[in-house]
């Protein structure tokens, strides 16, 4: 189930890169939440994070609106809906804790989900929001200016490509209390995360921004770093959370 669905196998070699595990600590941390408080994971892919929240005692409920990835995290045995960020079929103040990560850039209105996000927490209830910034990938290469160029080609193609630097205007806006950003930065050097730089390639092609056959001259000398053990692609993971106010 898991291998036929690209989009969760891209999923898991982001979570199995080194550091992948202390960013999603940190998240569960930054919930404050105790044993049998109900969390609220947005997004949830292939429930990862869910059974990880899950082992710790809290109630963690997954929501995803792709079936087949649904599918996929139901079979670790935890509770999962199919819902849009957008309308959450929750009451308000079901939840103590609210979970999205790699979640708000793939939305236009990022501002409604943290709306929502408000509504379905109890008072004093916690946000975190984690992601990064598209626009900020950092590829060590012999050609900057055309990185840079199919860097950007890619986060021309997402809907909210800078979503994770604007984590902390969106929950200002929407009353939260207590905001806090913080960034980690993923760091591969083994090119476990080579593939993602097809999906940057393929972009570019496709934009017409770069001549194909400059990408696939680009693509080849990062292969040829990870031959020679010289690769280096950096992430840096934005972090913010934050505390639900008391209702008016």
């Amino acid at each position: 189930m898991t291998a036929e669905h690209p989009l969760l196998a891209r999923l898991d070699r982001a979570d199995a890169l080194p550091g992948a595990t202390e960013v999603r600590e940190v998240t569960y941390e930054l919930l404050r939440c105790r044993p049998g408080d109900r969390v609220l994971d947005v997004g949830c892919g292939g429930g990862r994070a869910v059974a990880e929240l899950g082992a710790r005692g809290i109630h963690a409920v997954g929501a995803d609106r792709d079936p087949r990835m649904l599918a996929a995290a139901r079979t670790r045995g935890f509770e999962f809906v199919e819902a849009d960020v957008l309308r959450l079929p929750f009451a308000d103040g079901e939840f103590r804790g609210y979970r999205a990560d790699k979640v708000l850039h793939e939305l236009t209105d990022p501002a409604a989900a943290i709306v929502e996000a408000r509504r379905v927490l109890a008072p004093g209830g916690r946000v975190v929001l984690c992601g990064q910034d598209w626009d900020t990938l950092i590829l060590d290469s012999n050609r900057p200016s055309l990185t840079r160029l199919i860097v950007h080609a890619r986060a021309d193609t997402i809907a909210g490509p800078r979503a994770a630097r604007q984590y902390r205007a969106l929950l200002v806006d929407a009353g939260f209390a207590e905001i806090a950003v913080e960034v980690r930065t993923m760091v591969d050097t083994d090119g476990s995360l080579l593939p993602l730089l097809d999906g940057l390639a393929a972009a570019a092609r496709s934009s017409g921004v770069v001549a194909a056959a400059q990408v696939e001259g680009w693509l080849a000398e990062q292969s040829a770093r990870v031959a020679a053990g010289r690769f280096f692609l950096a992430i840096p993971i934005f972090v913010a959370s934050a505390t639900a106010p008391e209702r008016p």
